[in-house]
C-alpha cells in the first residue's frame, strides 16, 4: 500500500504543481549536461593525451567521486540555511567545472574539470525542495514526476549528446552544460513562496542511517554502478562491434528509449498504488537480462536495441522510485542530510562505476563490462529476493 492510500485520489495544488514542475525542469537541464556526456566521452578521452583505459574510466566517473562527498555536508546545510542559496552556488560550481573541462585538451584537465563538476552536489537539495513544497499525500506523485523529468532529460541528452560532440566535438557540450547551469539559476526566481519549515539546529546524521534507509542507498548505489560502466563500454560496441558512426548512436538510444516506456510506465503507476517491493526485483531483473544480452548476444543491430530497451525499462522505473522511497522514509528534520547519503551513494555508484568501467574494458572487449554488470545485477537480485520485504 503507497503512502498517498489505496483510495483516495489526492491532487496537487496549483502552487505544488508550480513547484514540482520548476524544480524538476531545473534538475532536468543541469543532469543534461551531464547525459548528453555519457554516450561520447570514453571515446573522446580515448584519444587524449596520457589517456589509458582506466583514466578513461576515470574521467566518465570522476564527478560521482565529488558528488558523493559534497552531497551529505551540502545538504545537511540546506536544511540549516534553505534549499535555494546551496542550490545557486552548487550551479556555479558546476558550471566552472564545465569551463575547465572545455578548455582542457588533457584527460587530467578533463578529470580536473568532472571533479568540479560534481562538487556541484545539488541533488539531494533538490529532492529535499521537492518535500518541503509538497504534501506527504501527494509526495510520491511529485517525486515521479521529478524521476520522470530527469528521464526525459536523459533521452533528450541521447539525442543532443552524439549529435552535437559529431558536429562540434566533444567540448562544445561543456560549454553546453556551462550555459545551462546559468539557465537553471535564473529559473529559481519562477517558484512561488516556499514555505517555512523547520530548520534542524544538529548536525547529527545518525537518523539518516537507519537500516531501511542504508538498503535503499545501496541500491542506488549499484544502479549506478552499473549504470556508468555500461556507458563506459557502450559507445565501443556500436562503434568496433556494430561499426556504427558516431552521429548515428542517438537512434539507437531514443528508439530503445521509447520501446522502454512500455515497460517503465506501467511499473510505475503500479508503483505508485503499491509501493510493492517485488516491483524492484522486476527491474532489477530487467537490467540482468540486459546485460547478459549484451554480454554474450550483441550480434547484431536487433539484438542490442532489445538489451537496451529492457535495460532503459528497468533503470528509468529504479531512477524515479528509489528517491520516492526515501523520501518518504526519512525524517522531516533531517530530510535534506537523508537524500544527501543517498545522492552520495548514488555518485559513488558513477565513480566506482567508471573505475570498473575502465578496469575491464583494458581488455579491449566491452563484453567484459556488461558481464560484471550482469554479476552486480545478480546479486542485487539475491538480496531484494523476489516478493521480499518492501524498501
Amino acid at each position: 500500500m503507497s503512502s498517498e492510500g489505496p483510495l483516495v485520489d489526492v491532487s496537487m495544488n496549483a502552487s505544488e504543481r508550480r513547484s514540482v514542475g520548476v524544480v524538476a525542469l531545473i534538475s532536468m537541464i543541469r543532469m543534461f549536461g551531464l547525459f548528453a556526456l555519457l554516450p561520447v566521452l570514453s571515446l573522446y578521452a580515448a584519444d587524449l593525451e596520457s589517456a589509458t583505459p582506466l583514466l578513461i574510466g576515470f574521467a566518465v566517473g570522476a564527478y560521482g567521486l565529488t558528488q558523493a562527498g559534497f552531497q551529505i555536508p551540502l545538504g545537511a546545510l540546506s536544511d540549516r540555511v534553505g534549499r535555494v542559496p546551496v542550490i545557486v552556488v552548487g550551479l556555479g560550481i558546476f558550471a566552472a567545472g564545465c569551463i575547465v573541462a572545455a578548455l582542457s585538451e588533457s584527460i587530467y584537465g578533463i578529470i580536473g574539470g568532472r571533479l568540479l563538476q560534481g562538487a556541484g552536489a545539488i541533488s539531494a537539495t533538490l529532492t529535499a525542495l521537492i518535500s518541503d513544497v509538497t504534501r506527504p499525500e501527494v509526495r510520491t506523485r511529485s517525486m515521479a514526476i521529478f524521476g520522470i523529468g530527469i528521464g526525459t532529460s536523459f533521452m533528450l541528452a541521447m539525442i543532443a549528446g552524439p549529435l552535437l560532440a559529431a558536429s562540434f566535438g566533444v567540448p562544445s557540450l561543456f560549454w553546453v552544460g556551462a550555459a545551462l547551469a546559468v539557465i537553471a539559476a535564473v529559473l529559481l526566481k519562477l517558484l512561488p513562496a516556499i514555505p517555512k519549515v523547520q530548520r534542524t539546529v544538529s548536525w547529527n546524521l545518525l537518523p539518516a542511517l537507519r537500516p531501511e534507509l542504508l538498503r535503499v542507498d545501496f541500491y542506488v548505489f549499484l544502479l549506478h554502478v552499473m549504470m556508468t560502466a555500461t556507458f563506459v563500454a557502450l559507445p565501443f560496441l556500436l562503434i568496433r562491434g556494430l561499426e556504427m558512426p558516431l552521429g548515428d548512436h542517438w537512434k539507437m538510444y531514443v528508439g530503445a528509449l521509447l520501446v522502454s516506456l512500455l515497460i517503465t510506465v506501467p511499473m510505475i503507476m503500479k508503483d505508485h498504488r503499491r509501493g510493492s517491493g517485488r516491483l524492484i526485483a522486476i527491474a532489477v531483473a530487467l537490467i540482468l537480462a540486459a546485460e547478459l544480452a549484451l554480454s554474450f548476444a550483441a550480434f547484431s543491430t536487433g539484438s542490442v536495441f532489445l538489451a537496451l530497451a529492457l535495460y532503459f525499462g528497468g533503470f528509468n522505473f529504479l531512477e524515479a522510485s528509489l528517491p520516492a522511497r526515501l523520501s518518504l522514509l526519512a525524517d522531516d528534520d533531517v530530510r535534506g542530510a537523508s537524500l544527501g547519503v543517498f545522492s552520495s551513494a548514488q555518485f559513488l555508484g558513477a565513480f566506482a562505476g567508471g573505475l570498473i568501467g575502465g578496469r575491464f574494458l583494458a581488455m579491449n572487449d566491452p563484453g567484459d563490462v556488461f558481464f560484471v554488470c550482469a554479476l552486480l545485477a545478480a546479486i542485487w537480485l539475491a538480496l531484494q529476493g523476489f516478493g521480499g520485504r518492501r524498501s
